[in-house]
């Protein structure tokens, strides 16, 4: 009886979250930025994963609450563990950009949340990747080209223009002009600018 009476007390609770997070939802849509930070809020501090990463957000944009970054890395961080895939993308680029410790652990723990997200299909992350992968000191071409590809599938119009570069100019893979203009075109029609611009030149 106990576990059972155990079971159903975290049934109730998660409904509850369930509801919460949806009635934030209802009202961010509604313009009520400060409700539905205090029904993500409730929810989220039950454990809720996707009120976890709402949260976040508000955190990160301001909305219904202050800007504060260091609260929607926290946030975004507790969503991330429940392998909530959007959240391990946002809390990887946070990390990236404004998180503690030194840059090298910073950098190698967000880049573990990013493949994370980028393999549970988060086109976002895979373009991000792509990108990463292809700048810096020590540029990785075939592994950026492989998270292009994969972002330029999911119908990242601008990823598919990174391709259509990489292509052109032979980075990670041999260079192919015909094979550019392919994916130059691509990414043209989908209304990518430097596509378009590219293709007139």
């Amino acid at each position: 009886l106990e576990e059972a009476a155990f079971r159903l007390q975290q049934i109730f609770r998660i409904d509850i979250s369930i509801a919460l997070n949806i009635l934030g939802v209802e009202s961010m849509r509604a313009g009520h930025c400060r409700a539905a930070f205090t029904c993500f809020k409730l929810a989220a501090d039950r454990g809720y994963s996707k009120a976890q990463f709402n949260v976040g957000l508000c955190y990160e944009h301001g909305r219904g609450t202050d800007r504060d970054l260091e609260k929607a890395a926290l946030y975004y961080s507790r969503a991330a563990s429940g392998q909530h895939a959007m959240a391990q993308y946002r809390y990887g680029r946070l990390l990236l950009q404004h998180g503690p410790g030194s840059a090298p652990d910073r950098q190698r723990r967000a880049l573990a949340l990013l493949e994370r997200a980028a393999a549970a299909g988060v086109t976002e992350a895979q373009a991000y990747l792509g990108v990463f992968y292809m700048r810096g000191l020590h540029p990785q071409e075939q592994r950026a080209l492989k998270y292009l590809l994969l972002a330029a599938s999911a119908g990242d119009a601008q990823s598919r223009y990174h391709v259509g570069v990489c292509y052109e100019q032979g980075l990670g893979v041999r260079a192919d002009v015909a094979e550019a203009l392919r994916h130059y075109r691509r990414s043209a029609a989908a209304g990518n600018r430097p596509a378009q611009d590219r293709l007139r030149a």
